[in-house]
């Protein structure tokens, strides 16, 4: 694991989710039960979480991002990420971490959110 902040050339800006991991499916939807406070879509439609990656011992890490670095409940929003998480069934654990990069963008939503948004 390098510590540098320059991403490896070629490497996506970010990793790809665990999607084939039996868990995975759950840990979607329990992320669709967090909300923005300023949005009323989902931070998984609003394209917030960035790599669900569970491994082999069923350990969950969550990259996510949010709207803003100024949002009002950046201190809080990853514990209430972990707190969806952690109660479904065969979790060992949970560790969510904010990331700044990629900037979170529109473009990032699904088209749900967009609809319920009306920007589409």
């Amino acid at each position: 694991m390098m510590n540098s902040s320059e991403p490896l050339e070629g490497a996506p800006l970010i990793a790809p989710s665990s999607t084939d991991h039996p868990l995975y499916d759950q840990v979607v939807e329990a992320c669709r039960g967090v909300y923005d406070p300023e949005i009323p879509v989902n931070i998984y439609d609003l394209g917030l979480i960035y790599t669900v990656d569970i491994d082999g011992e069923n350990a969950v890490n969550v990259t996510m991002t949010l709207t803003a670095p100024g949002c009002p409940v950046a201190g809080e929003m990853p514990g209430w990420v972990a707190e969806a998480i952690e109660p479904l069934a065969g979790v060992k654990q949970v560790d969510v971490h904010l990331v700044w990069e990629p900037p979170w963008g529109m473009d990032m939503m699904s088209d749900e959110a967009r609809l319920e948004l009306g920007f589409m």
